[in-house]
């Protein structure tokens, strides 16, 4: 029996209109019954996960969420922080740099806000903070206060550019940061530590729930660690070749309410 269920957001339990469907809603509350731990673990910030987090009812005693990718694990009921990875000032100043010698739009988070120290603004900025519900600001970087804590930065581009971008970033950078590319046009830059499969493991170790009790479900490079680790990693029918091929089972895409599947099929059945 799976005692924890930790399921992306973008791709994996919103379908494409960014929408929980009534089908996945009423599997996560039928498992969420019989005492399953339901878990959101995304990329988004926690502005841009809070909504969702009351629609599903994510918010009793006990609940948590993981955010930015595994850089926050917090307790939705009392708003407990239990792990938080940060980046520093000086990560945001050689990124920074690394973004213009690449020529790359970048942007990043505090707490609470996004923010791009790009004065033509991208429009994948844009539509991360339309997205997330996130409020966006130009902040150019020696305006940047020097205590920030940053969950994440992120080089964004169209894809074909974004992939030149990745093949030319030094070793040295990549060997001093986590890196996934969570969209075609996302190139999320965290902590070293950080990661959704650690995270994961993590708030399993917290709550006594064994490994092989663990189900991670997931489309995309930055939901990869977490499908390896589970005891049972499910890829989405829409997930990108690395995910299906590290997944011990494929469900339904996020449009054919993938996630209900995958619950139906693997724990409700059971």
């Amino acid at each position: 029996m799976y005692k924890l269920i930790a399921i992306d957001m973008d791709g994996t339990l919103l379908n494409d209109h960014h929408e929980v469907t009534e089908e996945v809603r009423d599997a996560l509350h039928a498992a969420k019954a019989e005492g399953v731990k339901i878990v959101l673990c995304t990329g988004r910030p926690i502005g841009g996960v809070q909504r969702y987090l009351d629609e599903l009812n994510l918010i009793e005693e006990g609940d948590y969420v993981i955010a930015y990718n595994g850089a926050l694990v917090q307790n939705t009921h009392t708003n407990e922080v239990v792990s938080e990875l940060s980046l520093g000032y000086d990560d945001l100043t050689s990124l920074y740099d690394l973004s213009l010698e690449l020529k790359t739009p970048m942007h990043f988070f505090d707490s609470s806000n996004l923010y791009t120290p790009n004065r033509d603004i991208s429009e994948f900025t844009v539509y991360e903070s339309y997205v997330t519900q996130v409020p966006l600001h130009f902040r150019k970087i020696d305006e940047v206060p020097k205590d920030i804590l940053i969950p994440k930065v992120m080089f964004i581009d169209k894809p074909e550019n974004l992939s030149r971008v990745i093949t030319s970033i030094p070793k040295d950078v990549r060997e001093k940061y986590t890196m996934v590319r969570s969209a075609p046009f996302f190139y999320e830059i965290l902590h070293p530590e950080a990661s959704k499969g650690n995270a994961v493991r993590q708030l399993a170790q917290l709550l006594g729930i064994e490994q092989a009790e663990v189900m991670c479900i997931g489309d995309n490079g930055n939901d990869l660690t977490m499908i390896e680790w589970a005891g049972c990693g499910v890829a989405m029918a829409n997930a990108i070749p690395e995910v299906l091929e590290a997944a011990n089972f494929q469900t339904r895409s996020n449009n054919e309410h993938g996630v209900a599947h995958a619950i139906h099929e693997l724990v409700l059945a059971k």
